[in-house]
């Protein structure tokens, strides 16, 4: 008997270790999703809808009083926001700011390549613009993937509801299965009305967040069933048969003006590109131009020609569907 003691003892405290470490990841688990529910509902680029959590959250950069002060701090944060990614409206700014100072270092340390203050200029505007085109592309692509996805979405929640399930039941389980940004989308716009933001609130958050035109149709036929009644699973499920074919007459559509794309980029660079290497390769051949003032003008005027005719050639192809 005496023998088995030390094995009941050691059994003992190994199943209290374990029941500890257990408690402490289920904790650890809740602590998890309680702040991704939070974040998720609290990150709404309107002023003054959170003013606790920013009160708590301390004083603001200066650098966004000024953007604020500016009027471009809200703008900045629904970019922020839609592009899905982790910056705040201060650290773009810093990283436009860091592109320029690196253009311009980059135009000390090779002088016969930017020998004159306009190139100099150029290539500080072209860096600097990067982290907002980044931001512009990384939106472009997650509303691409958003809306390839929303036809899927739409057949879950039918799918769902003609089950029994509730609305915001079918929300939570659709943002449980959707892969990212369908899932965090709503499962932003589920933790919103858990949290006692009327449905109809957390629905137009949901639009802003995602300005595309089959979100606000999603949006109000969900409304008006709400308020006149009828079937929600039929009703998207029709939604999601127009939205298919939206999306597969615009797929033809882009396909169909893809030359006319190619086109504009090869028309648009070739001129830009040209002049570059031949400062490179032989930069007296172009200082006479850059030093007559008629010269000057014609420069002037073949860049004011070159955003002229691409922005006429992007009116031309895109085809809004």
């Amino acid at each position: 008997m005496r023998a088995f003691l030390p094995l009941f003892l050691a059994l003992f405290t190994f199943v209290l270790l374990a029941v500890a470490l257990g408690l402490k990841f289920y904790e650890w688990w809740r602590q998890r999703e309680m702040s991704a529910i939070l974040l998720t509902a609290v990150e709404d680029p309107r002023p003054g809808d959170a003013p606790l959590l920013r009160n708590l959250a301390g004083k603001r950069p200066q650098l966004e009083v000024w953007l604020e002060r500016l009027a471009l701090l809200e703008k900045i944060k629904k970019l922020v926001q839609q592009a899905g990614v982790n910056w705040t409206p201060g650290g773009l700014v810093l990283r436009m700011a860091g592109a320029a100072a690196g253009a311009v270092a980059l135009a000390r340390l090779l002088p016969a390549v930017f020998a004159y203050t306009g190139t100099t200029a150029a290539l500080a505007a072209l860096l600097a613009a990067l982290p907002y085109l980044y931001l512009r592309r990384k939106r472009a692509r997650r509303s691409a993937a958003f809306e390839e996805q929303f036809p899927e979405a739409l057949d879950f929640l039918a799918r769902s509801m003609r089950a029994g399930h509730a609305f915001t039941i079918s929300l939570r389980m659709a943002s449980e299965d959707m892969p990212d940004p369908m899932g965090f989308e709503f499962r932003t716009l589920f933790n919103e009305q858990n949290l006692g933001a009327p449905l109809d609130t957390a629905l137009y958050n949901l639009a802003e967040r995602v300005p595309l035109l089959d979100v606000r149709f999603f949006v109000s036929a969900v409304i008006l069933q709400k308020q006149t009644g009828g079937n929600l699973g039929e009703i998207l499920t029709r939604l999601a048969q127009v939205i298919r074919q939206r999306f597969q007459l615009k797929g033809q559509v882009k396909a169909a003006s893809a030359h006319g794309r190619i086109t504009a980029l090869v028309l648009t660079i070739l001129p830009a590109a040209t002049c570059v290497l031949m400062m490179m390769a032989a930069p007296a051949y172009l200082k006479s131009m850059f030093d007559d003032p008629d010269g000057k003008k014609l420069i002037a005027g073949s860049i004011v020609g070159q955003i002229v005719g691409q922005l006429v050639i992007r009116k031309i192809i895109r085809i809004k569907v």
